[in-house]
């Protein structure tokens, strides 16, 4: 008989073909970080809060839910928590309106579009009072910063819905708040008597007071320019501390919890304005 034939080896089952590995997802850039307040997009809130001081952040911070420091670098101090779930943040800018542009270019390059300055300021009208608010219309653009953004033809004003809602928030809270025009100026100490330009000052100061300019301080105009530039919505409400037109620019720091507690009302009312638009 005929040898039986050898079966035939099976044939390994074939392996299935590797799938192609999934792409991973790029990893998201990190969110650049502005140079002088130190800030990224996420650290803060559309509302910002700006007193001058650091010290005064904290203070202000308080009446925050959640607050915490964000970036403290400079001039600059930053603080974020919620106001009745709104995300707010709270950063200073230092003295006058070099550091005051800076904060708020860097500040709208992060995302806040609004903006509500807490500071102080001397009376030039004798119905403003120690420890009276005052909340900025418009700034006379007596200092230096805003003529390198635009001619002095244009105007330093405050955003209207952000002063109607702090109007509103010092009536809802029963402060006395004076709304007007205020000076805006780079030196502090031009009230001193040896100056020696005394006579062109005094002269400017009479001016001031014959045209109702409420207040002077030292940060409004930049503000006020750079936002309306920028478009963003910025207002501005002060605590007096001193009457400028009896040659008192500072007698009794009062009045600053008050424009605290009036810019924390505004937010809360721009907020449910703009919910209800």
């Amino acid at each position: 008989m005929p040898a039986k034939k050898k079966a035939a080896p099976a044939k390994a089952a074939k392996k299935p073909a590797k799938r192609p590995a999934a792409k991973k997802a790029p990893a998201p850039a990190e969110e650049p970080m502005q140079y002088h307040v130190h800030l990224r997009p996420s650290d803060i809130g559309r509302y910002v809060i700006l007193p001058g001081d650091p010290g005064r952040v904290p203070k202000i911070a308080a009446y925050f839910d959640d607050a915490h420091e964000v970036a403290f670098n400079r001039e600059y101090r930053t603080f974020t928590g919620t106001i009745d779930g709104i995300k707010v943040s709270c950063t200073s800018t230092g003295i006058g309106c070099p550091s005051t542009a800076i904060a708020v270019e860097e500040l709208i390059k992060c995302g806040a579009d609004t903006f509500i300055r807490v500071g102080t300021c001397g009376a030039l009208q004798p119905e403003v009072d120690v420890g009276d608010l005052c909340i900025t219309t418009g700034a006379v653009r007596e200092e230096g910063t805003t003529r390198q953004y635009v001619p002095l033809s244009y105007p330093a004003v405050a955003d209207l819905d952000v002063t109607l809602a702090l109007r509103q928030a010092a009536q809802n809270l029963g402060f006395t708040a004076h709304t007007g025009i205020g000076h805006c100026k780079d030196a502090f100490f031009i009230e001193d008597k040896d100056i020696p330009i005394r006579e062109d000052i005094e002269a400017k100061w009479n001016a001031w007071y014959k045209s109702n300019v409420i207040s002077t301080s030292m940060e409004s105009a930049a503000l006020f320019v750079v936002s309306s530039i920028r478009r963003a919505h910025a207002g501005e409400v002060l605590a007096t501390i001193g009457l400028t037109y009896k040659d008192a620019p500072i007698t009794k720091v009062v009045g600053v919890d008050e424009a605290i507690r009036t810019a924390i009302e505004a937010i809360k009312i721009l907020e449910q304005n703009r919910r209800g638009r």
